[in-house]
């Protein structure tokens, strides 16, 4: 390669892969778009509100979102990196609803540097997602889903392409407040790669449930995620979250993620500690054409990360 990036570049962008263990391209995509998932462990396929952020994270689940929603995303994360993200929303008949959605991860300029550690300049990283997505409701109680999407990256002089597809689907027991779900993401590779090595893309099997709970304003979520992959225990899948539906409006949520507290876990002179990464917590207000949304999670046991979504319906 004629160029080779600093350490402080392999630190920038290994920061990604590393808090996600992966041997994957484009781990950005692995992030949470909705806030209100962000807010329940950071992973949630399940919860079937009127949220056009859901479609980044189960695609069928947009067949509740409201006709022309348009919705804008964004999201703190490592110093110096920006991520931002957008959909909208259109209801095709009565039982169809399509969407487009777009992703961009901006990692900020970094240092170029040769073998021996002369400085050559700076250079800039970006990472960029197109999709678009139908729903179906099948009958009155599932909906299926697929999202088609392009997914860019640049790094220095260097860029890569790939495809993917979501498969998503949705079973929604109205009168028992029981919502089940399965998704398929990021199916498809690498049609470019950055050099001569193709890389795969984040491909990941979930599957997750939630339940409202009768008399009391609690809503409990559990979700599964990265099922093909078994080389960790049981429990490490596991993302779990709890809603207080405070109206019909207004939600707090919580939620600890299993895996991101056994990522980040550290040891020093006091012993081990995930220094409160796997925890997250958020709030929300649902309008009828407007909504807020705001969710707070750690990636990294130096950092935390705001998620901020805005919705609107024309």
């Amino acid at each position: 390669m004629r160029r080779t990036v600093s350490a402080v570049v392999f630190l920038s962008l290994a920061l990604l892969t590393r808090a996600q263990e992966s041997q994957t391209a484009y781990n950005f995509l692995r992030l949470p778009v909705s806030a209100h998932v962000a807010a329940l462990g950071g992973e949630n396929i399940s919860i079937t509100d009127n949220d056009a952020t859901l479609i980044f994270h189960n695609p069928a689940l947009i067949n509740g979102v409201s006709d022309r929603t348009i919705n804008l995303n964004y999201m703190t994360y490592m110093e110096g990196t920006k991520t931002a993200s957008a959909a909208f929303i259109r209801a095709a008949g009565d039982r169809g609803t399509w969407g487009v959605t777009g992703q961009y991860m901006d990692y900020g300029s970094m240092k170029e540097t040769t073998s021996d550690n002369q400085e050559l300049g700076t250079f800039s990283a970006r990472d960029i997602a197109i999709g678009g997505t139908f729903a179906y409701a099948l009958t009155n109680t599932l909906s299926g889903a697929v999202t088609a999407k392009v997914i860019s990256s640049k790094i220095a002089g260097y860029s890569s392409l790939a495809v993917g597809v979501d498969i998503g689907a949705n079973y929604y027991d109205e009168a028992r407040a029981l919502s089940i779900s399965a998704v398929a993401r990021n199916l498809g590779g690498q049609v470019k790669a950055y050099d001569d090595t193709f890389e795969r893309i984040p491909f990941d099997l979930q599957v997750g449930v939630s339940k409202r709970l009768a008399n009391a304003p609690l809503r409990f979520s559990a979700t599964l995620s990265r099922l093909t992959d078994w080389e960790e225990s049981f429990g490490r899948h596991l993302a779990m979250g709890v809603d207080i539906l405070l109206s019909e409006t207004i939600y707090i949520a919580a939620g600890y993620n299993f895996r991101r507290a056994h990522q980040m876990t550290i040891s020093d002179a006091e012993g081990d500690s995930a220094h409160g990464a796997g925890l997250s917590l958020g709030a929300g207000l649902q309008l009828e054409r407007f909504k807020l949304n705001i969710g707070y999670g750690k990636y990294h046991v130096s950092a935390g990360s705001l998620l901020i979504n805005v919705a609107y319906t024309l």
